[in-house]
């Protein structure tokens, strides 16, 4: 079984608790307006990799990291495949296993019911940049964060739906293949932001999203 990935990177720290192994797979039927992660929208983009052997390729940083963060695209589009994975790589860490999906909890409890066996904590409901944006490690307010484990409990605050960004919001930037990438959740305009900023320092550059 394969699965389709955009792209991975460890550590990432701005996605979750510790030091984190960050997985973003490839493809996504929600497409919700104003995604900064369009290009992960296509099923076609990235790249295709085993279960076993995308598993085998992350021992180090399985061994190393304090939880794994799946993002996207939509990782239920890829329900069978990503299942098969975590349930591989769950008993290899001792850390948390967090999940984004664009998909609500409802639709989950009736369609993937597994998540709540393998997953740790799961960040529902789709991206609306008309409900704000001040909520900790959502994109938007509207998206709901679900404590499903012991292990959660013990690592993030029972309150974490009231929690505010505060001055927590962080990037990361990263540079892979002559590319700059970021890890974290920005606010809306911030890469417009930047832009203008590199522009007025003489340096142009082309976005692979069209998030505003």
């Amino acid at each position: 079984m394969n699965l389709q990935i955009q792209k991975i990177h460890f550590p990432i720290t701005t996605l979750g608790f510790g030091k984190r192994l960050g997985i973003w797979l490839q493809g996504c039927s929600i497409r919700c307006p104003g995604c900064i992660n369009r290009d992960t929208w296509d099923f076609n983009g990235g790249g295709q990799i085993s279960v076993i052997e995308l598993a085998n390729s992350l021992s180090y940083q399985l061994n190393n990291c304090d939880g794994i963060t799946i993002s996207g695209g939509e990782p239920l589009d890829q329900s069978d495949a990503i299942r098969e994975f975590l349930l591989q790589v769950k008993q290899q860490i001792t850390g948390d296993i967090l999940m984004f999906s664009g998909y609500s909890k409802e639709y989950i409890d009736q369609n993937y019911p597994w998540i709540f066996d393998v997953v740790d904590i799961l960040i529902s409901d789709p991206f609306d940049d008309m409900s704000g944006q001040t909520k900790f490690l959502r994109g938007s307010d509207n998206q709901r964060i679900f404590l499903l484990s012991e292990k959660a409990f013990r690592r993030y605050s029972a309150d974490i739906n009231e929690q505010l960004w505060g001055n927590q919001r962080r990037l990361q930037v990263f540079f892979d293949n002559n590319e700059v990438f970021f890890a974290g959740i920005p606010r809306i305009g911030d890469m417009d932001s930047l832009k203008n900023l590199l522009a007025a320092k003489g340096v142009s550059c082309q976005t692979s999203d069209n998030h505003k």
